[in-house]
């Protein structure tokens, strides 16, 4: 899968993975809508924790993750329609938009990636 100059060059997905709850949608919802094999992702959702840190506070984060098989759901959105990730997350915390946008959300607060292509 590659992504057009466009989407490439201007569009991006940010995902705010401070309330991400690990429900997977993401993930099943990107293989369903690349027909993925087995072990193959789009998206994938990382685990860091359960960890203490120094403060006492325990850490428990999911982060999902772009993968090289993202193609920023090109075919969708030539369509007018959300990256299928965005459309299917169950807790809303991921955004597509123009990269000059999505950066200016960005700096709002912590605990935020920005991707594009």
């Amino acid at each position: 899968m590659s992504a057009t100059n466009s989407v490439a060059n201007e569009y991006g997905l940010l995902i705010d993975y401070e309330f991400c709850t690990n429900c997977h949608s993401c993930e099943v919802a990107c293989k369903k809508e690349h027909d993925l094999p087995i072990g193959q992702f789009g998206i994938k959702t990382l685990e860091d924790g359960p960890r203490q840190n120094i403060n006492g506070k325990w850490e428990w984060t999911y982060i999902p993750l772009p993968t090289d098989l993202c193609d920023l759901c090109e075919k969708r959105v030539s369509e007018g329609r959300l990256p299928t990730c965005v459309h299917h997350c169950q807790s809303g915390i991921m955004y597509w938009g123009k990269l000059d946008e999505l950066a200016l959300k960005l700096a709002e607060k912590p605990k935020q990636v920005l991707f594009s292509r």
